[in-house]
């Protein structure tokens, strides 16, 4: 059987010990072309361009009518 703490482990020093696992905030830059939001180092979901160059084909988007 393996050791057991002798008393309680304090949630104060479990959050300290934690405090390097929270989320951090997605890295956006603007797109050269249309200048929308998109994700570093990948194509541009809304007009397909990377680096200068057409890569994915962006279908238009549907209109209600």
């Amino acid at each position: 059987m393996a050791p057991l703490p002798k008393r309680k482990y304090p949630k104060a020093r479990q959050g300290k010990r934690r405090s390097h696992l929270a989320l951090k905030p997605t890295g956006l830059s603007r797109c050269p072309q249309c200048r929308n939001a998109r994700l570093s180092h990948t194509a541009c979901p809304t007009c397909g361009f990377y680096k200068g160059t057409l890569v994915v084909e962006v279908k238009a988007a549907k209109v209600a009518e």
